[in-house]
C-alpha cells in the first residue's frame, strides 16, 4: 500500500504543492512501494532507487504540463511513472497490457520520447529544445542520463552538438558510477575524480572551520560557504571539461539532498543556453540487498523483499554455456579474445574475466566501437568474440557491414537474447537480427536449437571458421540435446524428425516448437518432417527441396519478424528451384511487439504450439484426411 504521503500524489502538481518537510517522508513512502511492487512483479530496482530525490525535486522544480523531459534509457523512470499518475497501474508493469517498463508517449501526457536503448536522450532533448525555439515557445527541455550511457558514442555527438548551440536545455547527469556493469574508460575515471576530489572536500572543510567561530558570521555561514564551494569547484574541479565544451557546468550535486538538489536545478533553469547538472547518487539507496549488489538488481526478477532473494529456481541458460565454453576454448588458444559492452554478467563471461582478465575488453556502452575494435583487433591476428544482447547489435549496423562484412574478417558476434524477450518489450526484442544480418556481405549464420549444438557451433566459429560469423540464441534455459544430432557441417541443415504430409522447417530456438507441433499433429494422424536448419546463411537448399517435393506442403516457423529471415529465404529458394506448393509462415508481424510474460505474448500473436497447430490442422487438417480415404 502506498505511504502516507504517496497516496495522495496523483499527479506532478501535487508534489509541487508539497512543504519542503514533507519531501523525506515522500522518498521514504516511494522507495517501500518501489521495492514492494518489485519485488512480485521484476524490473529495474537499483537504478529507481537511486533517483528518488532527483526525481521528486524534478517535479518540485519543473511543470511538466508544458515543460519536457526525457529520461534515457528509462531503467530510471518508475519513480516518475508512480509520481505523474500511474500509481494504482503500477502492479502491472512489465505485465500483458500493463504499464511498460520504459517511458511510452502512448501511456502518459507526461512521458514526451519513447527510450529504451541507451545515450539517446541529449540528441532527443536538443532536437525538442531547436524546435521549440523555431516555433516560438518558452518551455524547459530537460534531459536525465547516466554515467554508464554517457560513455555511448551518441551521447558525445549529441554534446558536440549542444556545445555550440545557443538553445536552452538542462542535461542532468545521474552519477552512480554504473551501468549494468561497472564503468569503465576515461570517463568514468573523470568522473571519479570531481565526485571525491580531496583537494576540494579539504577546502570546504578549511572554510568552514574557519568562519564558524565567527558570532556575527554565524547565521550566514552557510549561505557565505556554498559561495566560496562554487568559486572552489571553479579553480579546483575537473568540471572544465563540460565548461570548455560550452556548457554551464553545476554540481557536483549530493543526488539525495533535497535542498542542494532544488537549488542546482533552480539555478540551471535560469541559464539562457545549454547547463548540465552533475547529480551523485548512490545505486539501490535506501535497501540494503540493492545497495550491496546494485547489478544483481539492476534487472531483477520477482524475489522476497525480506530477503533480497530471487524465489524461483534459476535454470541454466545460453549464456551460461556461452561463458563455459569460452573458458574453455581459451585455455586452448591464446588468441581468442572477448569484448563487452559493460555486459560480463549478462553475456555469461564473469568467469572468464576472472581467468583471463587481459583478454576480456569491456569497452562500456559502445557498440558501434566494439565491433570495429574486433575488426581491428582480428586484421591484427586476434579472434574476437563480441557478446552482444541482439538488440543492442542493432546500433552498430553500419560496423558491421563496413568494418568486419565488406572486409571478411573473422569476428565472431555471439548475439544472446535473440528471439522474443518478454517483459523488456519493444525496444528489447531480438526479432530482427535474422533479417537485418541476412544481407550482410560474408557474413555466416548459425543458430543451435540446444545446448549442445551451441557448443559445438562455438568451437566451429571461434577455432575453424575465417571470416565473420554470428551464432544467435535466445535469453534463458534450454535442453541438453533435442534430439540426436548428426555431425555439425556448415550449410547442412538435419532432418529432428522424418514425416510424409507437411515439412515443418524451423531454425534455433523455433525448433523445439516445430517438434511440439509436430507431435500434436501425429496425434491426429498427420505426419510432419521437422527439419532444423542450423545455418541460415549459408543455407541447406537440397535438404529443403527434398523435403518439399516428398511433402508438398511447407510451414515455416521462426522466431524473426516476418520481414526477411527464414520464410523469405526458403520461398526464394522454392522460386529459383520452381517448386509450387502451399506454404504457411509463423513469425512475428513487421509491427512492434508488445511486452509481457513469454508465454503470454506468443500466445497473443499465435506463435505457440496450439495456435500452430490449430492454424496447420484447419488449412491441411482434411485435405490430408481425404487423400488418406
Amino acid at each position: 500500500m502506498p505511504g502516507k504521503i504517496l497516496n495522495n500524489i496523483h499527479n506532478p502538481l501535487d508534489v509541487k504543492k508539497l512543504e519542503n518537510g514533507d519531501l523525506k517522508q515522500l522518498s521514504r513512502d516511494v522507495r517501500k512501494f518501489l521495492i514492494d511492487n518489485v519485488s512480485r512483479t521484476g524490473g529495474h530496482l537499483s537504478s529507481n532507487l537511486g533517483v528518488v530525490e532527483l526525481t521528486i525535486s524534478l517535479l518540485k522544480t519543473f511543470d511538466f504540463s508544458r515543460d519536457k523531459i526525457v529520461w534515457d534509457v528509462g531503467h530510471q523512470a518508475y519513480v516518475y511513472k508512480i509520481l505523474t499518475g500511474r500509481k494504482e497501474q503500477f502492479d502491472t508493469l512489465r505485465q500483458i497490457d500493463g504499464l511498460s517498463g520504459f517511458p511510452k508517449t502512448s501511456e502518459s501526457q507526461y512521458d514526451f520520447f519513447n527510450t529504451g536503448h541507451s545515450s539517446t536522450s541529449i540528441s532527443a532533448a536538443l532536437g525538442m529544445a531547436r524546435a521549440r525555439d523555431l516555433l516560438g515557445e518558452d518551455f524547459n527541455v530537460i534531459a536525465v542520463i547516466g554515467d554508464g550511457a554517457m560513455t555511448g558514442g551518441m551521447a558525445f555527438e549529441a554534446l558536440n552538438d549542444a556545445s555550440h548551440s545557443k538553445s536552452k536545455m538542462i542535461i542532468v547527469l545521474n552519477d552512480n558510477e554504473m551501468s549494468i556493469s561497472k564503468n569503465v574508460g576515461g570517463l568514468a575515471r573523470y568522473l571519479s575524480k570531481v565526485r571525491i576530489s580531496p583537494k576540494y572536500v579539504n577546502a570546504v572543510d578549511r572554510v568552514k572551520r574557519f568562519l564558524a567561530p565567527i558570532p556575527w558570521l554565524k547565521r550566514g555561514v552557510t549561505t557565505i560557504v556554498d559561495a566560496i564551494k562554487n568559486l572552489i569547484k571553479l579553480v579546483i574541479l575537473p568540471g572544465r571539461f563540460f565548461q570548455q565544451l560550452g556548457l554551464k557546468y553545476i554540481g557536483p550535486v549530493d543526488g539525495h539532498n533535497f535542498r542542494e538538489l532544488t537549488r542546482a536545478l533552480n539555478k540551471a533553469s535560469k541559464e539562457t543556453g545549454p547547463s548540465i547538472v552533475h547529480v551523485v547518487t548512490t545505486k539501490g539507496k535506501g535497501y540494503e540487498h540493492a545497495e550491496n549488489f546494485p547489478d544483481e538488481f539492476h534487472g531483477i526478477s520477482p524475489f522476497n523483499s525480506n530477503t533480497g532473494i530471487v524465489e524461483h529456481k534459476r535454470t541454466r541458460t545460453f549464456s551460461d554455456e556461452f561463458g563455459d565454453e569460452m573458458v574453455r576454448l581459451a585455455r586452448e588458444d591464446e588468441k581468442i579474445h572477448a569484448i563487452v559492452a559493460a555486459m560480463q554478467a549478462g553475456t555469461g563471461l564473469l568467469s572468464f574475466e576472472k581467468l583471463y582478465p587481459s583478454r576480456l575488453t569491456d569497452v562500456g556502452i559502445a557498440e558501434q566501437h566494439a565491433v570495429t575494435l574486433a575488426a581491428g583487433m582480428a586484421a591484427s591476428g586476434l579472434k574476437p568474440v563480441f557478446a552482444v544482447y541482439s538488440t543492442f547489435l542493432q546500433r552498430a549496423y553500419d560496423q558491421i557491414i563496413h568494418d568486419v562484412g565488406l572486409q571478411n574478417l573473422h569476428v565472431v558476434f555471439a548475439i544472446d537474447r535473440a528471439g522474443l524477450i518478454g517483459e523488456d518489450g519493444e525496444t528489447h526484442q531480438g526479432l530482427y537480427d535474422l533479417s537485418y544480418l541476412l544481407h550482410v556481405p560474408n557474413m555466416t549464420i548459425l543458430a543451435p536449437c540446444d545446448f549442445k549444438e551451441f557448443r559445438v557451433m562455438l568451437r566451429f566459429a571461434v577455432i575453424q571458421h575465417d571470416g565473420p560469423i554470428a551464432i544467435r540464441y535466445p535469453r534463458g534455459g534450454g535442453s541438453e540435446e533435442l534430439f540426436v544430432h548428426s555431425k555439425f557441417e556448415i550449410g547442412k541443415a538435419e532432418i529432428a524428425k522424418v514425416g510424409r504430409e507437411i515439412t515443418i522447417i524451423t531454425i534455433g530456438s523455433s525448433v523445439e516448437l516445430g517438434i511440439e507441433v509436430s507431435n500434436r499433429l501425429e496425434m491426429t494422424g498427420i505426419s510432419a518432417e521437422i527439419i532444423s536448419c542450423r545455418s541460415l546463411k549459408p543455407f541447406d537448399e537440397k535438404t529443403i527441396v527434398d523435403s518439399i517435393k516428398k511433402t508438398g506442403r511447407v510451414a515455416i516457423i521462426e522466431d524473426n519478424c516476418e520481414v526477411g529471415g527464414l520464410a523469405s529465404v526458403v520461398i526464394s529458394v522454392m522460386a529459383n528451384n520452381s517448386i509450387s506448393a502451399e506454404v504457411l509462415r509463423f513469425a512475428y508481424p513487421d509491427e512492434k511487439i508488445i511486452h509481457g510474460k513469454k508465454s503470454e505474448v506468443e500466445k497473443r500473436y499465435l506463435m505457440d504450439s496450439s495456435s500452430i497447430f490449430k492454424r496447420i490442422s484447419a488449412k491441411w487438417g482434411d485435405l490430408i484426411a481425404k487423400d488418406k480415404d
